[in-house]
């Protein structure tokens, strides 16, 4: 730290600021050395990679575009401070962020910038493994526009033409008429499209005409062959084979039921990465982050995790990858909180056998049609692979089978014989008179079996809603990352530059609290609405 800068900034800050603070508290928190495989042992300097990481941080927590950094490394005395600068120091040009952010992903360390803060809390005591953590997922809106099918297809080949315009431009006009300008010289948008079912539908079937007649062109021997290898060209190709059905010259635009499932389809032409999620009944074009944070009372509560996926893949999907990744970072706790979107029986069961964690949320109810009486109340005799029912009655069935995911099934039958004129048939099985077999079962294998009825009986009790309610505080983390470092929606287009921002922004958040947590400042309470406080006061 240079002499001048500390001695002018604590004389201009007696109460101090976040970046003062931080750095008294945390020390220089990245150093070049962390980030030194990004960059060339030979050549001319590089702006300090340190610095670059701790100004990207500071661009989440205020908010601010690359520009806009840059310029407060020149202006601020604390955040001069923060990095170690003279106060003089001309700081660096604004597109050296975009590099930096480059060659993070390049060179596949963006988690280190999260793992530097993590690492320093530990070594300070406000980090340890086990306790208790919390994981929750929000959606995250793409940097693009959401298109529907026809924008999609329209603006799909617009943007081909416009880079074989500026590429080819010999090549493409003698392919093209009047006609192309008037339908993709301006941006694509439904606004424009004619009225009516019919008519829009053969403007998409002429759109497929136009894009085949392009990629005919380009896939003929006279055309040069570089023109394929266009980023944009091949987006094209792929775009209409899931968006349209070719018969000989005839080219017809896809049912719903023959497009691709929504994880395979390209939803943009500008961002490849970027899917449509649905969620709830709320449908979005884009990704969806998840936020591990701990959630014990005697230290601050940081986000120790941070996964990015597209907005196709669900919560069930990310909570063994969450906990391989809490593991890499010796931060796996002792019991994990979760929505019950997190929690099936084999994860329940994985948790405690391979990470000795705790998978708290609830399993899904023994829903039963009717008055049927509920799994529960028949005995599973496993070696026998036999189940006998509330009547005394054993299975006659017992077959192996498995769900589209993989996973193993038992299927239980019992005769029907058994079940006719049994006192306990109308509130035990729908099956039909007439029907083969009497009431079925379906039962996982037998560890997850075992540890779902017990699942299914514990989050029945007033100690373990006691337990859960926990879980709850993770909304407010959501709420404070998306209104404060603003990842409701990206920066940037492509999946790996989205998890690095998100990287940026969970690491701001942590530096955040720990200023919070240096200054005694309280947690917030939950926010009552007048209307609600008239209600409870009544």
């Amino acid at each position: 730290m240079p002499e001048l800068t500390a001695r002018v900034v604590r004389a201009s800050f007696p109460k101090g600021t976040l970046a003062i603070r931080i750095r008294d508290a945390l020390g220089p928190v990245f150093t070049d050395e962390t980030f030194a495989q990004a960059f060339p042992a030979a050549g001319r300097p590089a702006a300090s990679p340190g610095a670059l990481a701790l100004v990207s941080v500071l661009q989440y927590a205020e908010g601010l575009s690359d520009r806009q950094a840059a310029d407060q490394v020149r202006a601020r005395m604390d955040w001069k401070y923060l990095l170690g600068l003279e106060l003089d120091d001309a700081g660096f040009d604004f597109t050296v962020l975009t590099d930096f952010r480059t060659r993070l992903i390049t060179h596949g360390i963006e988690e280190k910038v999260l793992d530097a803060v993590l690492d320093r809390c530990s070594q300070l005591g406000l980090l340890r493994a086990g306790g208790r953590q919390r994981t929750d997922s929000t959606h995250v809106l793409a940097a693009v526009r959401t298109l529907n099918r026809m924008e999609f297809v329209g603006e799909t080949l617009r943007a081909a033409l416009e880079v074989l315009a500026a590429a080819a431009p010999r090549w493409l006009a003698p392919l093209i008429d009047s006609g192309w300008t008037e339908r993709y010289g301006a941006p694509v948008d439904s606004y424009r499209f004619p009225k009516g079912d019919d008519v829009r539908a053969r403007w998409a079937e002429q759109v497929g005409r136009d894009g085949y007649l392009i990629l005919d062109a380009i896939a003929a021997g006279g055309a040069p062959a570089w023109l394929r290898e266009i980023p944009a060209v091949q987006v094209l190709a792929t775009a209409w084979q899931q968006q349209y059905q070719r018969d000989g010259q005839e080219v017809r635009w896809r049912e719903g039921k023959d497009l691709p499932p929504s994880r395979d389809r390209l939803s943009c032409p500008y961002d490849l990465d970027t899917r449509y999620g649905l969620k709830r009944g709320k449908g979005w074009c884009g990704y969806k982050v998840h936020l591990s944070e701990t959630c014990d009372c005697d230290v601050p509560r940081l986000i120790t995790n941070v996964a990015t996926t597209d907005a196709t893949v669900t919560d069930t999907e990310m909570t063994e990858r969450i906990h391989q990744d809490l593991a890499a970072r010796r931060l796996l706790p002792d019991q994990h909180a979760v929505n019950g979107g997190y929690v099936t029986a084999a994860h329940v069961v994985t948790a405690r056998d391979e990470h000795r964690v705790d998978l708290l949320g609830p399993v899904g109810l023994d829903t039963n049609k009717g008055e049927r009486l509920p799994q529960s109340a028949f005995h599973v005799d496993w070696q026998a692979k036999t189940v006998t029912c509330p009547q005394g009655k054993t299975s006659i069935s017992w077959s192996v089978q498995r769900k589209n995911s993989g996973t193993e099934l038992a299927r239980v039958h019992f005769a029907a014989a058994d079940c006719t004129g049994c006192p306990l048939r109308t509130a035990c099985t729908t099956a039909a008179a007439d029907s083969k077999w009497g009431r079925s079962l379906t039962l996982l294998p037998a560890a997850q079996q075992e540890i779902l009825d017990i699942r299914r009986r514990e989050q029945t009790t007033e100690q373990w809603q006691q337990d859960y309610r926990i879980r709850a505080g993770v909304e407010a983390t959501i709420s404070q990352i998306t209104r404060r470092t603003g990842i409701r929606r990206t920066r940037y287009t492509g999946l790996d530059k989205t998890h690095l921002g998100h990287l940026f922004a969970a690491t701001a958040v942590n530096i955040i609290r720990i200023d919070a947590w240096l200054t005694d400042t309280p947690i917030g309470r939950t926010r009552t609405s007048h209307l609600a406080q008239l209600g409870l006061a009544a």
